[in-house]
């Protein structure tokens, strides 16, 4: 049960920080306006949340981890939203991410 938290968590934080990114991006690329601005804002503040919940105390260990799931959900976010195509290199790019992430959170540790 630990491991599908952990994996939950990881993919809320994703949404928030990948999501708030990107409406940042609409307000000030696309000229959006201050409210998307706002609500960028205030969803990478949940992804800050999102991490402090994670079962591991280890913050380093967390935010190296997490940054696997951010390339992959990266890679997902602009095949969803922006109807980005990705390549077979960003797909082994993003396999090779998320083995990292396997083995940094949830290797057996002595």
């Amino acid at each position: 049960m630990t491991v599908v938290r952990s994996l939950v968590l990881f993919v809320l934080a994703a949404i928030a920080e990948i999501g708030g990114a990107w409406l940042i991006w609409q307000g000030v690329r696309e000229h959006r306006g201050l409210l998307w601005i706002g609500a960028g804002v205030a969803a990478l503040g949940l992804y800050g949340f999102a991490a402090t919940l994670q079962p591991d105390a280890h913050f380093g260990r967390i935010l190296a981890a997490y940054g696997g799931v951010f390339v992959a959900g990266s890679l997902a976010w602009g095949v969803v939203v922006d109807k980005f195509r990705p390549d077979r290199w960003d797909y082994a790019g993003a396999a090779i991410c998320l083995v990292g992430v396997a083995v940094i959170m949830y290797a057996p540790r002595p």
